[in-house]
């Protein structure tokens, strides 16, 4: 057997029994969270310019848009998915040398399991699958430092999880995976410099090129099947040997995923919880603030700090907001939050916020690098005018793997983003014991 025959089987033989009573809670609440971004994301002129696009060429009505109207499952996937990632406030799952946001998969596993008619049952075991296959290659074959975007992993849990939904053979499986695979190697470059649009809807991309790849192997269409070892395919070519063992692998990854608090990229959590206690302990005055320095671990420091993925000091835009860790402790310390609101364009631009982020260095340390991913360590130290000094120094933040969210704790960060919606949650509470058409339906 190939390398993907072998995931293919994997995912072939997998049973909702395999679930464990705290991974179906750990599901739940990430499914949760998920449709409380997706909600709050609504009115966003970007989705509506997708929600356009979907109108515009139409597609059989099959599947549930979020908000209202249905298209083909592959357009609901774009679009579902679309709404669940736009915020950048959804889960994330913390490899050494990747970071991704796994459930960035559910608007693709909705509609194929839509499509397929099946109950709550099978969808949380496709849900599993995803998160499981996706983050499970994030951790043994990660791709960002050879310059590709971690949607490059994603499409094989995207593909996971619809061909679960869809009952897919082992063998059509494995021609889904294949196709999926060799047609989405996306570049890291959308993660860096100037950002764009892109930064939120690459992954959504994925799922929609991931649940037509799924699809056209349900008709027959095969692919490479040789595409992780074969000559030139993805160990080749990417990201170098790796071995996983599907046979011993279970379907608890989802336990290890992590959930934001604040509405940030996911590696400054830890750092904004910091600088919102300091706040909230020394009433700092924003506009006394003489500088700021952060320490952080390397990760960060790269990708939102202005290490190797540039700048962060010019900021004009959400994507650009929301991956500057300068911005973001700004924003915080001023506002006292950081939600949906803190990315408006008008709050971007505003003085106060410019000028404080320009009084932000920010640094790696060696020893905070080796304690990253079991911990997210901080330290921040602010200078004021009068010469007095704060500091604190964190490992964690509410929601990180040390202080998992509790349903409790989601359901009031789904009720701020979605408003009152108070029969989505008692579905997904329900959702093993229904079909998944009630919760579409309620969508």
């Amino acid at each position: 057997m190939t390398e993907v025959e072998k995931l293919a089987d994997y995912i072939n033989r997998t049973q909702f029994t395999d679930l464990s009573n705290e991974t179906i809670a750990s599901l739940k609440i990430r499914l949760l969270d998920s449709l409380g971004c997706a909600l709050g994301a609504l009115k966003s002129p970007v989705i509506e310019k997708i929600k356009t696009h979907i109108d515009d060429f139409g597609g059989n009505p099959l599947c549930t848009l979020i908000g209202g109207g249905k298209t083909a499952p592959d357009r609901a996937a774009l679009f579902n998915s679309a709404l669940i990632r736009f915020l950048d406030f959804n889960d994330s799952f913390l490899a050494k040398k990747e970071t991704c946001h796994p459930s960035d998969n559910n608007g693709a596993v909705l509609a194929a399991g839509e499509y397929a008619k099946i109950s709550g049952k099978q969808f949380l075991l496709a849900m599993a699958l995803a998160y499981q296959v996706q983050c499970t290659l994030s951790e043994v074959a990660p791709v960002r430092d050879k310059g590709f975007d971690h949607t490059t992993e994603g499409v094989y849990g995207v593909v996971a999880g619809v061909s679960k939904a869809l009952n897919l053979s082992a063998e059509q499986t494995a021609n889904a995976l294949a196709i999926a695979g060799v047609a989405n190697n996306a570049l890291r470059v959308t993660r860096t410099g100037a950002l764009s649009n892109w930064k939120g809807l690459a992954y959504p991309y994925t799922a929609f090129s991931g649940t037509n790849a799924a699809f056209l192997a349900y008709r027959g269409i095969t692919g490479p099947l040789e595409i992780f070892e074969g000559n030139k395919g993805f160990m080749h070519s990417i990201s170098g040997p790796f071995e996983v063992e599907w046979t011993k692998k279970g379907l608890d990854i989802v336990q290890r995923t992590i959930i934001k608090k604040y509405n940030a990229e996911i590696h400054s959590q830890a750092t904004i919880e910091g600088a919102l206690e300091l706040k909230t302990k020394y009433k700092i005055d924003p506009s006394e603030i003489q500088s700021i320095h952060i320490e952080t671990f390397d990760v960060a420091f790269n990708i939102i700090g202005g290490g190797e993925e540039g700048t962060k000091k010019v900021i004009r835009t959400k994507e650009e907001a929301d991956h500057s860790l300068l911005y973001m402790v700004s924003v915080a310390l001023i506002d006292g939050e950081v939600t949906p609101k803190q990315y408006e364009p008008q709050r971007i631009i505003q003085k106060d916020v410019q000028t404080l982020l320009q009084k932000i260095i920010v640094q790696p340390r060696s020893d905070f690098s080796e304690r990253f991913p079991k911990e997210m360590p901080s330290k921040i130290v602010i200078q004021m005018n009068d010469g007095k000094r704060f500091e604190i120094e964190k490992k964690d933040y509410e929601g990180f793997l040390t202080k998992p969210m509790t349903w409790e704790r989601a359901l009031k960060k789904f009720n701020t983003l979605a408003g009152d919606r108070s029969e989505i949650p008692a579905i997904i509470e329900q959702l093993e014991k229904i079909e998944i058409s009630a919760l579409t339906k309620a969508l």
